[in-house]
This record gives structure tokens, C-alpha cells and sequence, in this order.
């Protein structure tokens, strides 16, 4: 699991959510972060913009907690043929 996307996960989760970052884990659920359905669309619009990248909407679905999120999005990353660094990747 790359740290640079987990970081930066965890970043735009905060920034969206207007919390701390120190307060998200990986093991952080969308629930336990009080992430409702409509945040949850406004969050990986955020993810989208931030990693150059298109969510489908059948797998944005299925991610749970940060670290799916996470994972999810290294594997789009790589399918992509982005570099999951983040170095190429729009903040």
C-alpha cells in the first residue's frame, strides 16, 4: 500500500470533512467518520479531482473504510497506468 496515497486519502477525507487529519486511520470506517450517502458522493468527486482519475460509481459503492478507499484507488492508479506515487497525480 503506497503511503503517499494513503496521505493523501486521508488529506482530502479531512478536508472535506473539516477534521483533523490525526483523526483518521486506515482502519477509519466511512461510518465511524460519520460519512453520510451525500458526503460520500462529495468525497470521491474530491478523490477524483485530486488523483486525476474516474471512480465507478459500482466501486465506489463497495469502499467502506479508508483503507479500501485507499487500495481501490492504488488499483485504479495502476490499471490507469498512473503512478500510484503521487508524483503525477493533481493535488
Amino acid at each position: 500500500m503506497s503511503e503517499t496515497v494513503a496521505q493523501k486519502v486521508i488529506s482530502v477525507i479531512a478536508n472535506t470533512k473539516k477534521i483533523p487529519a490525526e483523526s483518521i486511520t486506515l482502519d477509519s470506517t466511512l461510518e465511524e467518520l460519520k460519512i453520510d450517502s451525500l458526503e460520500g458522493l462529495r468525497l470521491f468527486f474530491e478523490l477524483e479531482k485530486a488523483f486525476d482519475i474516474t471512480i465507478p460509481d459500482d466501486q465506489a459503492q463497495n469502499l467502506r473504510s479508508v483503507r479500501q478507499i485507499v487500495e481501490g484507488l492504488e488499483n485504479l492508479l495502476c490499471s490507469q497506468g498512473s503512478a500510484p506515487s503521487g508524483s503525477e497525480a493533481k493535488a
